[in-house]
């Protein structure tokens, strides 16, 4: 996962560099080949961009479907940070045993009032 500042209509690959195994994924996409990713919790389809004029790659993709639409409406939102995930990523090792040690922490309560927050 990464923290991305929202800063373009798009999410360019520099912009998820802090996460490797998630710049890698969108650096070696074909034009117009799609993955699903985690925005700020919610999950939708993004497209590799199509090659520029050039004929080099486009280090980008641009959400598609639903997601264009949840995206076109956090444009509001630039500046702020967003976290980024391709789901079906494994948390961190701490974060799995921290989940298993601090089992008193889970009760119906605890789940009513933050159950969403769980990762993917």
């Amino acid at each position: 996962m990464v923290m991305m500042e929202i800063r373009d209509n798009v999410i360019w690959a520099k912009h998820v560099k802090a996460d490797a195994r998630l710049y890698e994924t969108v650096m070696k996409l074909p034009e117009f080949e799609t993955i699903k990713l985690s925005v700020d919790g919610i999950k939708g389809e993004w497209e590799k961009m199509k090659l520029g004029s050039d004929g080099r790659p486009v280090a980008g993709i641009k959400p598609i479907g639903s997601m264009a639409d949840v995206w076109k409406r956090w444009q509001v939102r630039r500046g702020e940070k967003v976290a980024v995930e391709l789901p079906g990523t494994d948390p961190d090792p701490f974060l799995k045993l921290a989940d298993r040690t601090f089992e008193e922490w889970y009760s119906a309560e605890d789940e009513e009032a933050y159950g969403e927050l769980r990762p993917l």
